[in-house]
């Protein structure tokens, strides 16, 4: 792991330029974790509209450590969730020996040094996802909050690798809509609640924000989980009481008519498909 006094981190970059502040941010939540001090160094140094940068690479590993090392739960949380949300947004996967991007980088540093970075990024991946199981526990006893238990089934997702399910999850983190695109006609369906309530969701042509009196098109409800990451969604949500997807995942994982081209589709690889990396 990069030591806080290394001079590599004025090299480094966030999303309004330099890192050179990274490391005392750091060192303050290493001392004592303020949600204060965390917002700024995420929001700041981190991550920018779904994007990460040098800095967040060489910042991970010292939150991995910190969410392995804490004994409180809500901290614990909030970086499992937050460093989900980087990996899920991390677009230059099973780059070796690190990533692209990074071709300027390494020419000033040196690629041993952008290598050995790349390298305990993955390590503490590695570390997060070994709190899995007790984060999971966690929002199942004290949680009550769907949102932030829709975050904890994004960052789970990730960590295994999920990157398409995390990144629709992430889009559609409300759970009151979804879009889809249909495979034969390539035309966008909406998905959406029923609104009168007769079942979770339906699908329609327009957007039902704009078009209103449209016709609805029922959804058939998977009775199976046929795809392995619908069924570890249905064992995820079940565990932690996840209400919203779990309401909705046996329409996601089920079949319906376009209502562009009347063509069945099945509605979860429909979904997924905007999503390929």
């Amino acid at each position: 792991m990069l030591s806080l006094d290394h001079d590599l981190w004025a090299k480094l970059s966030g999303p309004y330029g330099s890192a050179e502040d990274v490391p005392h941010l750091l060192q303050q939540l290493q001392q004592q974790f303020s949600q204060e001090v965390f917002d700024e160094l995420f929001q700041e140094y981190l991550f920018h509209q779904n994007t990460i940068y040098t800095a967040t690479y060489a910042a991970m590993p010292f939150l991995a450590r910190l969410a392995c090392t804490t004994s409180d739960t809500a901290v614990r949380k909030e970086l499992f969730i937050n460093c989900g949300i980087i990996e899920a947004s991390r677009d230059e996967q099973h780059q070796m020996p690190y990533p692209p991007s990074w071709t300027e980088l390494a020419d000033e540093v040196g690629s041993s040094v952008c290598t050995q970075m790349y390298i305990e990024y993955i390590k503490s991946i590695d570390q997060l996802r070994s709190l899995t199981e007790q984060v999971l526990t966690d929002v199942a006893e004290l949680s009550t909050d769907d949102t932030e238990k829709r975050y904890v089934l994004i960052a789970d997702a990730a960590f295994r690798e999920s990157y398409i399910v995390a990144n629709m999850l992430m889009t559609f983190s409300d759970g009151d809509e979804y879009v889809a695109e249909c495979p034969a006609c390539a035309n966008e369906v909406y998905i959406w609640p029923d609104e009168h309530h007769a079942v979770p969701l339906k699908a329609y042509e327009q957007d039902p924000v704009f078009q209103p009196d449209q016709e609805a098109h029922a959804i058939i409800p998977a009775s199976v989980w046929t795809d392995e990451e619908t069924g570890i969604l249905a064992e995820r949500t079940a565990r932690i009481g996840e209400q919203t997807l779990s309401a909705h995942l046996p329409y996601l994982a089920g079949k319906t008519t376009c209502p562009s081209c009347r063509e069945k589709i099945a509605v979860w690889p429909a979904l997924l498909s905007t999503f390929i990396m």
